[in-house]
């Protein structure tokens, strides 16, 4: 059967234009730093963010942990929202990788007060206190919203008034820039001196992101990728997929975003079922319902039967993701079985 996948943005295939572009792939070995399709990517995607320097890494997660032990010293502290990826999805690697701690200022889906973050700021005169020393943005925010660039500014100059340095979790940046309809994804990263991008969310890589920075620290970056398991061999494969991510998948997010306003619209009109609107800002839709927990714990098996994959409820609500793979007729077909699965008794 071919599923319509709407867990998330990561379930991507890769074009058929990455497929090619891995064949043929001239490679090296990256621990030995003589991978030549690795270093065209690295290149490139430095200067599409507006960075000294680049790595590629293996994922989001290795990207940010990465970033937390290049910024940071153990005992450190780090200023975040409270519902950040970081904070909540990533294992504790903060405290287990960099030996940080977190501090949380006030926050809205991921719009942190400048206010508060300039609060949280605290330095290392008094020893009773851990020293901030690291504020990370997360653009767009895992909660579906974006942060808007006046807010992007204002806590990138109040972190930079205490000399702190700013790290931007872009996993979905592309999409972030397309929703604030900025058509160079460097006006949201001159506002952080690091930032990572993930080239399989919403992008159709198969594996990897990016961190970008000075260079400095991206070298620092580089050790920790290593201390991290993460020097890789032949991974020109892998970076020529994600040459044709960044090159010819960043302009067509958009259409995601579209469809998913237009899959929140079908599933609002249904009885029980609440979108959540002003979050839907990317390409995910997130709702909540008046199930009981009986008739909840049925709705994946019961979707994925007629040929749909959901993910069930997760802290009270729900997400569906569009993305490449997902036509604006999936959406459609799927908000009739969502509708037709309400409709039960």
């Amino acid at each position: 059967m071919q599923y319509i996948d709407f867990r998330s943005d990561t379930v991507t295939q890769p074009t058929q234009a990455m497929r090619d572009a891995m064949a043929r792939a001239v490679v090296g070995d990256d621990v030995f730093d003589d991978d030549p399709t690795l270093h065209e990517l690295e290149a490139y995607a430095a200067q599409l963010l507006g960075k000294q320097a680049a790595l590629f890494v293996t994922s989001g997660m290795q990207g940010n942990a990465c970033a937390l032990m290049a910024h940071t010293r153990r005992g450190d502290c780090a200023v975040i929202d409270p519902h950040s990826h970081i904070a909540d999805h990533e294992a504790g690697s903060y405290a287990q990788l960099s030996g940080v701690s977190l501090r949380f200022p006030k926050s809205v889906n991921g719009t942190m007060d400048p206010a508060s973050v300039r609060a949280c700021l605290t330095d290392d005169s008094d020893p009773q206190v851990a020293p901030s020393t690291l504020v990370v943005i997360e653009n767009a925010h895992s909660s579906g919203a974006v942060v808007p660039l006046d807010n992007m500014r204002a806590v990138y100059e109040a972190a930079h008034e205490k000399g702190v340095a700013v790290h931007l979790d872009g996993a979905r940046l592309f999409n972030a820039a397309a929703a604030l309809g900025v058509s160079d994804v460097r006006e949201l990263t001159q506002y952080c001196d690091t930032v990572m991008c993930c080239l399989s969310k919403g992008l159709c890589a198969p594996v990897g992101s990016i961190l970008a920075g000075p260079k400095d620290l991206i070298w620092r970056a580089r050790r920790a990728r290593r201390i991290l398991g993460g020097g890789m061999r032949q991974a020109g494969f892998l970076a020529a997929a994600g040459l044709v991510a960044l090159r010819d998948m960043t302009g067509r997010v958009g259409e995601d975003h579209e469809n998913a306003k237009h899959l929140g619209s079908l599933l609002n009109e249904i009885d029980g079922i609440h979108v959540f609107a002003e979050r839907l800002q990317i390409d995910m839709v997130f709702f909540t319902t008046d199930w009981d927990a009986d008739k909840a714990a049925r709705y994946p098996a019961w979707m994925l039967e007629r040929g749909v994959k959901v993910t069930g409820c997760m802290d009270g609500e729900y997400r569906m993701v569009c993305h490449h793979d997902i036509s604006r007729a999936d959406c459609e077909s799927a908000a009739r079985l969502v509708r037709e699965f309400a409709a039960e008794g």
